[in-house]
């Protein structure tokens, strides 16, 4: 959140951007950075602005009707309010006009979860004499960053989470060799309890699937259309949690019950290999100091599974952002494929390395670990990846 400790080090890489100043809009929640920066909470039903400037205090512009969401505004800061239309444009010319600043806008909507400003907002701060240019990097800088603290809450809850799904594929296993399969929406539950012995708390999921399912990377597993987890079967197990305020923690993990099929082991070792691929570009690139991107992780998983003969059942970006506020986070992602994010991946920001085949009808295979970026070094959780698939 935007403080007075942190103005300092924001101005700071202001200056470095040759940028005048970062300006914040959001309206009714459609701009989840500019609201987490705020610490607005609950909906903020009128126009809201905040200019931090490259020196000086931030000013922010306030609805008459609505200070509610402003308590976290530092009293020192200067806070002008409106209450119609004039008074607000006339707010933000005065704020911005002849000046170079950063919004949350990307060109062509290359990156959609940094492309948060309205067309019409950005229409009417450009003709406000301002030169908008995109807020990417400093979202990066400032907003997707973990703290220490953070990166250590995240390992915990990584190691947790893959005890607990390795225990549901075996106790799949088990239960289905007995003869008493247990359905997806059951293992799906044992996880959740799992979560709550540890202590991690989850928003929704998880996913568990079984062959056909698995090839669906949304789906959800339900009581109301039971799948018995079988002999035969391929099994997913997506999961994801963290500890109160904490990180997220979010892996796949893969199984077979029973003696795999050529193909089945063929497609694994594929999306295994581009996993691995996109994490030693990484791994290489942070060591030696170079930069890198997320876009081009993406190209050297996909390239893998291109090369296999799989590319056109890889549906997804290889990888999200995880930042300090969400699981889907709005960070640099892994993704040269859904969109172009070309924002270098600095050190410390999160994010899934996730590549998938999905064969629709048969089975589907995704393999997933999560990494951040050290000054020196990419940390990779949980310790111990997957490398062979679990057969049970």
């Amino acid at each position: 959140m935007l403080t007075p400790e942190l103005l300092p080090r924001l101005q700071q890489l202001l200056a470095d951007a040759d940028l005048d100043g970062w300006l914040l809009y959001d309206f009714r929640g459609t701009n989840a950075i500019a609201a987490g920066l705020l610490g607005f909470g609950g909906l903020c039903s009128r126009r809201v602005f905040a200019f931090i400037p490259r020196e000086g205090l931030p000013i922010g512009i306030q609805h008459a009707i609505e200070p509610g969401p402003w308590k976290h505004w530092p009293k020192a800061w200067p806070l002008r309010v409106y209450s119609g239309w004039r008074a607000l444009e006339a707010e933000v010319a005065a704020l911005v006009n002849g000046k170079r600043v950063a919004m949350e806008y990307s060109p062509g909507d290359a990156i959609p979860y940094l492309d948060r400003i309205p067309a019409g907002v950005l229409e009417l701060v450009r003709a406000s004499g301002a030169t908008v240019v995109s807020s990417g990097e400093l979202v990066s800088q400032v907003y997707a960053t973990w703290t220490p603290a953070q990166l250590a809450g995240h390992q915990r809850a990584a190691e947790h989470i893959a005890g607990i799904a390795r225990d549901v594929i075996h106790h799949a296993g088990v239960l289905a060799a007995a003869g008493t399969p247990a359905a997806e929406h059951e293992l799906q539950q044992r996880i959740l309890e799992a979560f709550a012995r540890v202590g991690l708390e989850t928003d929704h999921g998880p996913d568990v699937a079984a062959s056909e399912n698995a090839a669906n990377p949304h789906y959800v597993p339900s009581a109301s259309r039971p799948r018995l987890v079988q002999r035969g079967d391929v099994l997913l197990v997506d999961l994801w949690a963290k500890e109160p305020g904490g990180i997220y923690a979010d892996q796949t993990w893969m199984g077979s019950l029973g003696t795999p099929s050529d193909k089945v082991v063929q497609v694994w070792e594929a999306v295994r290999d581009a996993r691995d691929a996109a994490l030693a570009l990484l791994h290489d690139r942070i060591a030696a100091g170079e930069l890198v991107r997320g876009g081009e992780a993406d190209d050297a998983a996909r390239d893998v599974i291109t090369a296999r003969g799989y590319g056109k059942d890889f549906w997804h970006r290889t990888g999200h952002s995880i930042d300090s506020r969400e699981l889907h986070g709005s960070g640099p992602q892994i993704d040269n494929l859904e969109s172009r994010d070309d924002r270098v991946l600095i050190p410390g920001v999160g994010f899934s390395i996730e590549p998938g085949v999905y064969l629709v009808g048969e089975f589907g295979v995704r393999s997933e670990v999560n990494c951040f970026v050290g000054e020196d070094a990419l940390i990779i959780t949980p310790n111990d990846i997957q490398r062979e698939l679990f057969v049970v």
